[in-house]
């Protein structure tokens, strides 16, 4: 099977946009952390209605969220290939994949945060 270019922009662009949507689908509901993960967004955005939330806030909600589930599928896309490359243990890959994990951790302690900087005041 040979990958095909598609010669129109339109067509191509919803192409891209259809395998986008499918990855998304798939770590959705193949990988537990990005459950767990939209679910606490889900959550998070009936509290902005619910606490009826600023413009801003909702900026940096949106941020937020989006960086989280995005570092976790580059997380998820780098733990996968590893795998591939090497099934057994090694230390090399093993470092490799804590690395990306320590990624995810940055972005989850940036999203703490502005969880905190945007709730807290409302419970208060």
């Amino acid at each position: 099977m040979e990958f095909e270019r598609d010669k129109t922009f339109l067509t191509g662009r919803f192409k891209s946009m259809g395998f986008a949507l499918k990855g998304a689908i798939k770590l959705i509901t193949t990988e537990h952390s990005v459950m767990v993960q939209s679910s606490i967004a889900v959550l998070l955005i009936f509290a902005g209605f619910y606490f009826e939330i600023s413009r801003e806030e909702w900026l940096f909600q949106t941020l937020a969220i989006g960086l989280v589930l995005s570092i976790e599928g580059l997380n998820t896309a780098v733990e996968k290939i590893a795998d591939f490359i090497h099934p057994e243990f090694h230390d090399r890959i093993g470092f490799i994949k804590d690395i990306a994990a320590g990624a995810v951790f940055f972005a989850a302690l940036t999203s703490i945060a502005i969880g905190c900087i945007i709730y807290i005041p409302k419970f208060l």
